[in-house]
């Protein structure tokens, strides 16, 4: 398929840069990129190229599924949530993951990787 998914997510990968580092983490005194930040450089990307990306939590997972508008076929990554934790912290787990499934997905560097 000329215009499928890899050959957009491709033109993706050709297209990013290294996602800037814009939070800190006081507890291990380093930089991270925030799910924020990494949403703010990716997904207008992804809209340039026709994909759309969700994230949702189903069936206990973490999900990110990157989807062409166009034939709608998808990619996706997912990863079980921790049982048992407060609210707080199964807040704090879905952004993580989040963060980790679509980097990992797109392959995404940071400006220095710690």
């Amino acid at each position: 398929m000329e215009n499928g998914i890899i050959t957009k997510l491709l033109e993706f990968q050709k297209e990013i840069q290294a996602i800037k580092k814009d939070a800190k983490n006081p507890h291990f005194k380093n930089t991270y990129a925030s799910l924020n930040q990494i949403l703010s450089e990716v997904k207008p990307l992804l809209s340039k190229h026709g994909l759309f990306l969700s994230q949702p939590v189903r069936d206990g997972n973490v999900a990110t599924i990157i989807t062409d508008g166009t034939c709608l076929e998808d990619i996706y990554s997912e990863i079980p949530l921790p049982t048992n934790l407060t609210p707080q912290q199964l807040g704090s787990a879905i952004t993580y993951f989040r963060r980790y499934t679509i980097s990992s997905l797109l392959s995404l560097e940071t400006e220095d990787d710690d």
